[in-house]
């Protein structure tokens, strides 16, 4: 399992290139298509999928030019943030007619690596954690050090409190991949984040 990561769009939004197999997913292409597809070029692999961490515009800003230039690439989103046609927030209904539907407990093959669905609310309604190997892609869910926020619509801090909890109680040590800035790993996390230890009921 290889991973690249690539900071896109005026804000930074981490998209990462995950090969492996000799398959790639694109997670979160929030901007910048000719970069992305310029990355995607140095590698023989096929793109297998698009996968979306959550719907908001700074996360699938790409996803239209890259549809258009990977017809053949399934796009996958939660149903909660695929309705947002018309929405600044959450565009890409309004762009893009074929989206695929994923939700908790989904598995998607890339070769012979499986990549899982948890479905994390709290910063979106429809915000994933993908799970895939010793990595999670948190998206904006959970941050080094941080979480996201949840004042935007749909957003809820309780529901990112349980969701944060529950990634904090998974078995073992995994790779963090958030939507934004730094990356770090679970155990550093349950040590020094605050909000993944409230969400945990740690004191």
């Amino acid at each position: 399992m290889n991973i690249k990561l690539m900071q896109v769009g005026p804000i930074g939004t981490n998209c990462y290139i995950l090969e492996h197999d000799n398959k790639i997913a694109v997670i979160d292409p929030g901007d910048e298509a000719g970069r992305i597809l310029a990355e995607l070029k140095k590698s023989d692999a096929q793109v297998e999928y698009i996968l979306l961490t959550h719907g908001h515009y700074d996360h699938t800003t790409a996803v239209p030019e890259l549809h258009q230039a990977l017809p053949e690439t399934k796009i996958y989103i939660h149903q909660a943030d695929a309705n947002g046609a018309g929405s600044r927030l959450f565009p890409l209904a309004g762009q893009v007619d074929d989206l695929l539907l994923y939700d908790e407990g989904d598995i998607l093959p890339l070769g012979d690596l499986t990549i899982e669905v948890l479905h994390t609310p709290g910063h979106s309604p429809g915000s994933v954690t993908l799970k895939a190997g010793d990595a999670l892609f948190t998206g904006d869910t959970l941050f080094a050090g941080d979480c996201g926020r949840t004042d935007l619509r749909g957003g809820s801090w309780e529901e990112i409190l349980v969701s944060l909890g529950r990634l904090g109680k998974l078995e073992g040590n995994y790779h963090i991949l958030p939507g934004h800035e730094g990356t770090s790993d679970l155990d550093t996390e349950r040590q020094v984040n605050r909000y993944l230890r409230e969400g945990m009921g740690v004191t």
